[in-house]
């Protein structure tokens, strides 16, 4: 698949199962992931891989969070949110650690992180992968990241799910045209 065919057919899938990318695919779904735009050469992404009975431990951090921040949800909700963590049996997080001392903006470093998360999609559709991008409250909330490692001022960009799509593409609403997304600025 080349570059443009894997751009103009990448579709999030609506549901994913084994097998998910093996080592090799991983490390190259990865590379891709590192390729992203990255002004001042910052490398603030960060990539955290979860699979196997992680993701069972992984569902338990989500509901915590839930917890914590809705005491009084009820015990199906949090069901629905521990069952989240296995939507697909690798879940990549992607995150940017930002370093707020230079002169690049934190957002150039999020859209730094933004962009591997693409790529990630990207790759892993080229690879015969299906893909989901999640956030979500968990994206924000200081335990899910420090359960992960991160610091409280990390940004988690994404979620993404990979596995082998066993539900076809999600419903996707029409792509724009592109005459009504595109202007010229002509001074």
């Amino acid at each position: 698949m080349n570059a443009i065919e894997a751009l103009h057919t990448r579709e999030s899938a609506a549901k994913l199962q084994e097998p998910a990318p093996d080592e090799v695919a991983l490390e190259a779904i990865l590379k891709a992931a590192v390729r992203a735009p990255d002004h001042g050469r910052l490398r603030p992404w960060r990539f955290i891989a979860i699979r196997g009975e992680a993701l069972r431990r992984f569902g338990e951090v989500l509901a915590e969070a839930l917890q914590a921040r809705s005491p009084a949800i009820a015990p199906d909700m949090l069901a629905r949110e521990r069952a989240k963590a296995l939507r697909a049996p690798l879940v990549v997080v992607v995150a940017a650690r930002i370093q707020r001392d230079g002169k690049i903006p934190e957002i150039e470093q999020i859209l730094s992180a933004g962009a591997a998360a693409q790529n990630i999609m990207l790759a892993a559709h080229a690879l015969a992968y299906g893909a989901m991008w999640k956030t979500g409250d968990p994206a924000y909330d200081p335990h899910v990241k420090r359960a992960l490692g991160l610091h409280e001022d990390d940004a988690i960009v994404a979620f993404i799910y990979l596995g082998t799509n066993s539900g076809g593409p999600r419903p996707s609403a029409t792509r724009p045209e592109i005459h009504d997304v595109l202007t010229e600025w002509r001074g």
